[in-house]
Parts: structure tokens; C-alpha cells; sequence
């Protein structure tokens, strides 16, 4: 593993635990060269999956899927939500679970967006409708308004 301070190839892994949803192993390592410590997490990849993206004028793009870029906008809707991370660390080892094991080769990113979104209805409401926001791309004040009215007549219920 790649030093994140010196860039050197080599470290050695001082110690290795499970995490606690047993979802990853959780390693502490030392570069060999300048000494630092550093953490890397290993995970289980049970398949490559595409996700298709849907674009101006009914095109359509590939990528490969990337746990990191749900893990960004996952943060980003629970900043300063006080928001605990591992309840967030398992909403997007449970999404990316449900994708591996869903059995198909190409995902489309809208289901992802809801899955997300189903998620954070979960976890915090602030959270769910700021990812919301952007997700469904809100471009006045009224389309809030709208949103966070039909999260509060849910809550209700």
C-alpha cells in the first residue's frame, strides 16, 4: 500500500480489526520509509457494476460505480446534522450491497439517487431534503417549499 505522506510502496499493517457492522477490515499501517500512520479499510467487491446516466437530450453515459461519490454526497446532505457516522457508514455499505448483489451488470443512477434518498428519509429529514435538492435539481424557493411540506405531512403520519 502507497504511503498517503511519502508516497513510498511499501507499509507494513500493525494491526487489523473488523468494523463494527462487519462490513470491512479496518487496517492501521506504518510506511516503511518515513514512519507515518496511516488507515485503510478493505471491503468486499462482489461484482463490477456500470451505472448508466441519463443526459441532455435522452443520451446516455457509462461509468463504473464508485461507493466514494455516494459517500460525498451523503456527507455533504448530513453536514453539520449531527448525523452519526456510522449510521451513515451503513446506509452506503447497504446501498452498495444492494447493488452488488441485485444481479445486474448496468444500474441506472436514478435508482441509486433513490436509494439514497430512501435512506436519509430514515436518518435525518434536513439531511434527505437537501439531498433532494440537488437530486431533483429545485430551481426556486417554491419547489422547497412544496418538498419540505410533503416530508412534514409524512412525519405526521
Amino acid at each position: 500500500m502507497r504511503c498517503p505522506f511519502c508516497a513510498f510502496d511499501d507499509s507494513q499493517v500493525k494491526d487489523s480489526r473488523p468494523t463494527e457492522d462487519s462490513t470491512s477490515i479496518r487496517r492501521r499501517r506504518q510506511c516503511s520509509s518515513c514512519g507515518a500512520r496511516f488507515t485503510t479499510f478493505e471491503r468486499v467487491q462482489l461484482r463490477e457494476v456500470t451505472i448508466v446516466k441519463s443526459g441532455a437530450e435522452g443520451e446516455e453515459r457509462r461509468e463504473a460505480f464508485e461507493r466514494t461519490k455516494i459517500e460525498q454526497s451523503v456527507a455533504l446532505a448530513c453536514r453539520k446534522r449531527g448525523v452519526d457516522q456510522e449510521r451513515i457508514d451503513q446506509l452506503i455499505s447497504g446501498i452498495q450491497r444492494q447493488v452488488e448483489t441485485a444481479g445486474e451488470p448496468e444500474v441506472p443512477s436514478a435508482k441509486i439517487g433513490e436509494m439514497v434518498m430512501d435512506g436519509l428519509k430514515q436518518i435525518d429529514s434536513v439531511a434527505y431534503i437537501r439531498f433532494a435538492s440537488v437530486y431533483r435539481d429545485f430551481s426556486e424557493a417554491r419547489d422547497f417549499e412544496e418538498f419540505a411540506s410533503t416530508v412534514a405531512e409524512a412525519a405526521k403520519e
